[in-house]
């Protein structure tokens, strides 16, 4: 048991992971942490006992002690000896043949690991966001979508329950934009570390394309720096998704895993876009998470075989436009947490979307224009969505910009962008015709 596991949700929160006093609270097994300080020996231009241990992100005593187990196994040398944390190291060749041996197994030369254990209990621990959301909280997260109260007081719910989501609805009417502001409601931050080892393997966790780094100022000032303060991730899949992209993915070349996109949004939100267009069925999607959605665990397997349980730790959305019917039966739906439907917005809700996309650009929205572009739709018989005015607007802009004037909304403007929009006919003018005699003739006789 290490200092890790021992911590309550407050003393996360207000102090973050304890900086580890001896190597037993690391939690990882002292050959594989001397392995890993020899491949940084290797290469660093200069090997200190300080340089090393920024590396490893680890304090300097511990690592030390690690530098100096290598140095009495003959595997590094000291070429000066000066004040603290400035010893210089450099490696022997026992130490290069050693080398070449660990990197055959693992090629990972990284921050120091945590374990399994301190890992799960970390995400388990920061999981559930505090304090609760509120309608208030809600609509701040919300606060640049036009939405009715009663889809606000679900997304409420879903955000304090942790539970998933399955959201459907029509193409443009919003989903997208709902599920990734969903994370905007979870307050906090939550630690996560760089890596974890099981039995000499690594699983790489932090990544700078899905996570991002709290403020400074939210840091403690001491803490295990093996571990690091992200905002809560949101991470977002579409079509790409394969059914491989579930699983720990073994790099050949590096020697060893990068955790999966449902690890990586442990403590925050998973959303699945587009759900149904995926290059794996939904059907053989959905068998794989019954039971991560139902438990809470996730079971993930090593290229040796061997299976291992990870926190499944997030707020999962599955976003589609397709009929839930053909996409998952009532075994499944069952385990969905709630289910919500996005419907296309009315005239008055239209209106104030279009206002509003219409300030942030700077356009001046006057209600003529306004009372022409719900006449057209009208006259159509067309289906308001949510996403139309930005496009609309977008449109206008580029109108505007082509034609070298300022930026203005007239019917005359409108008319250009809803036919550039929903699309239309381009076709050639009448090219005028030459009046022959004949016709000058009939259509004035005194002219012969």
């Amino acid at each position: 048991m290490t200092q890790t596991t021992i911590l309550s949700r407050v003393e996360v929160e207000t102090m973050g992971p304890p900086v580890p006093e001896e190597l037993a609270d690391l939690g990882v097994g002292e050959g594989f942490l001397c392995d890993l300080v020899l491949k940084h020996v290797a290469m660093l231009p200069e090997p200190t006992t300080t340089a090393v241990a920024e590396r490893l992100h680890m304090p300097r005593a511990l690592t030390e002690e690690l530098l100096q187990k290598l140095y009495r196994e003959k595997l590094v040398e000291v070429r000066v000896q000066a004040t603290v944390g400035s010893t210089r190291y450099a490696m022997l060749d026992h130490g290069w043949d050693r080398l070449l041996r660990l990197l055959s197994i693992c090629g990972y030369s990284g921050a120091a690991p945590v374990s399994l254990q301190d890992y799960s209990h970390m995400m388990r621990l920061q999981s559930i966001p505090s304090p609760p959301a509120s309608m208030e909280t809600v609509r701040a997260a919300f606060h640049d979508l036009i939405l009715p109260e009663s889809l606000l007081q679900t997304l409420g719910c879903v955000i304090n329950s942790r539970r998933s989501l399955f959201l459907t609805g029509l193409p443009g009417t919003g989903k997208t934009a709902v599920a990734e502001r969903i994370n905007n409601a979870l307050p906090g931050a939550i630690w996560i570390p760089y890596a974890v080892e099981i039995d000499g393997q690594i699983i790489r966790v932090f990544d700078s394309h899905c996570h991002r780094l709290a403020s400074p100022d939210a840091t403690p000032f001491e803490y295990d720096r093996r571990w690091v303060l992200i905002e809560r991730p949101l991470v977002v899949v579409g079509g790409e998704l394969t059914l491989q992209n579930a699983d720990l993915t073994w790099s050949e070349a590096a020697k060893f895993y990068e955790a999966p996109f449902q690890m990586k949004s442990n403590g925050g939100t998973l959303v699945i876009d587009d759900f149904g267009r995926q290059r794996v069925a939904p059907q053989d999607l959905l068998n794989r998470w019954i039971v991560p959605l139902e438990r809470r665990v996730d079971y993930l397997a090593l290229h040796t075989g061997k299976k291992i349980e990870v926190p499944f730790e997030q707020l999962v959305v599955f976003s589609t436009n397709l009929d839930e019917k053909d996409l998952a039966d009532q075994a499944f739906l069952r385990r969905m947490g709630y289910r919500a439907r996005v419907e296309p917005p009315n005239a008055g809700a239209y209106v104030e979307i279009f206002k509003r996309q219409a300030y942030t650009r700077g356009i001046r929205c006057e209600q003529p224009v306004l009372d022409h572009v719900l006449n057209k739709y009208r006259i159509e018989r067309r289906q308001m969505k949510g996403c139309e005015p930005r496009d609309l607007l977008d449109r206008v802009t580029d109108i505007c910009l082509f034609e070298g004037q300022g930026l203005e909304l007239t019917p005359k403007v409108v008319d250009v962008a809803w036919r550039n929009y929903f699309g239309t006919a381009h076709t050639f003018s009448p090219a005028p015709t030459q009046e022959t005699m004949i016709e000058r003739t009939l259509a004035d006789p005194l002219e012969l």
